[in-house]
């Protein structure tokens, strides 16, 4: 039970320290998850992160999910989701209440402006992170890139971008006889 516990506990502090949506919690979840839990991997968690980036729903609940259910099966899943979204629900409510009253406040504005650029920010240094870690060779590149412009320049859904990287990474798997590592 307190597998379970430290679970919920560690998901918890994510899922209240992190603001921006999925891409700006990867730097949480290594620190917690690869650095100092020694939980899973960088690439374990990078593999999480991607099937949660591709799964209907919220990244980082679906991230929590994948990686409690390494941990602890279904069970821990669940305890990780619960800690993962408690904070959310918890935040949303508060700031439901408050927020209409709130928002004519310029302070309340400026911090709203100021908070937009750090996100970016951060979701700039993960987007670097993440092209380190994968972007190992020229087909990865050439990929990343055809997703890029597909993303950009067309109203594909984001689903079927991912689906034909997929392909394409199998397509040129079995062209090269898996000579491209």
């Amino acid at each position: 039970m307190s597998e379970l516990w430290n679970l919920y506990v560690a998901f918890f502090r994510i899922g209240i320290l992190t603001f921006g949506g999925g891409l700006t919690m990867l730097p949480m979840l290594k620190y917690e998850l690869v650095e100092k839990r020694n939980w899973i991997t960088e690439d374990v968690l990078l593999d999480c992160y991607a099937i949660g980036q591709c799964t209907p729903g919220i990244i980082a609940v679906n991230t929590a999910t994948f990686v409690g259910y390494r941990r602890k099966g279904i069970a821990g899943g669940i305890f990780a989701t619960l800690g993962m979204a408690t904070p959310s629900i918890l935040i949303i409510t508060v700031v439901a209440m408050f927020l209409e009253a709130m928002m004519g406040y310029a302070i309340v504005q400026h911090a709203i402006m100021g908070i937009r650029g750090g996100v970016c920010g951060l979701m700039l240094n993960t987007v670097y992170t993440l092209a380190k870690k994968s972007l190992v060779n020229k087909i990865c590149v050439a990929i990343c890139a055809a997703a890029f412009v597909l993303a950009f320049f067309t109203k594909l859904p984001t689903v079927l971008i991912i689906v034909l990287a997929a392909v394409a990474g199998v397509v040129i798997d079995r062209v090269t006889g898996g000579a491209v590592k």
